[in-house]
């Protein structure tokens, strides 16, 4: 944890605050902290998470989104940036109609957050669970590609504090809130590249376009078959 000033900032003066252009900063007790800059297989482990759980959002028509580069207010002059979000469409773009920075309130509370770990990755596993599990969120995800496993922080059957389930390579990572959101956790650590997703799915709905033209024009062919040997399918029916 890197404090930038000794200066203390307020939550209101937080949501103002005007940094270096393309630094992302968190707020500690009142104290600025600046974010480091993401490794690549961050980057990539990140970018694979949103696309899974956007993905499975609209092909089970939830009214959910997920999303970076927002905070979550912890404490009164507290608020951390986790790499990706999980809340509601609605309170996501009542966010978006805010002035300032995007942060959700106390009162905005997301599903779930996610980390994945870095240099400071202490404060992943110490700092900002205590901090997620007091504001009441139900579940948190560390994903560290460091020590190859993904823990999951959840609340079961919503009472008491944090307790955590960890998954290894070779293993499948399960979401408590989704149980039916499934990941291969090699393909979290290690996984393809989203382009790379987004084309095979490409490639397999042209497949199942042409199967569909292929399959339209045997009928046909049947149908004009039939009507050459004499049999009205129309009166048959």
């Amino acid at each position: 944890m890197i404090l930038i000033s000794t200066q203390q900032l307020t939550f209101e003066e937080y949501l103002n605050y005007q940094g270096e252009s393309g630094v992302c900063y968190e707020l500690y007790r009142g104290h600025l902290i600046e974010m480091p800059t993401p490794t690549a297989i961050h980057i990539k482990i990140c970018e694979f998470l949103v696309y899974q759980f956007r993905r499975f959002f609209a092909t089970h028509n939830l009214p959910l989104v997920a999303v970076v580069t927002t905070a979550v207010r912890t404490e009164e002059n507290s608020a951390r940036v986790p790499d990706v979000i999980i809340c509601t469409q609605s309170l996501w773009e009542q966010v978006c109609a805010q002035a300032g920075s995007a942060v959700l309130d106390f009162e905005e509370k997301p599903l779930l957050v996610i980390e994945v770990t870095s240099q400071n990755w202490r404060d992943d596993y110490i700092r900002k669970r205590a901090e997620y599990d007091l504001i009441d969120i139900l579940e948190y995800w560390i994903v560290d590609p460091n020590l190859l496993k993904i823990r999951v922080c959840s609340r079961p059957d919503n009472e008491g504090g944090y307790s955590h389930q960890e998954f290894l390579p070779g293993q499948q990572v399960q979401s408590v809130q989704f149980p039916e959101f499934i990941l291969s956790v090699n393909e979290v650590l290690s996984g393809p590249l989203v382009e790379d997703l987004i084309r095979e799915e490409q490639a397999q709905r042209q497949q199942l376009e042409q199967q569909n033209q292929e399959l339209g024009q045997q009928v046909e062919r049947l149908a004009q078959r039939l009507r050459e040997m004499g049999v009205n399918m129309d009166a048959e029916l």
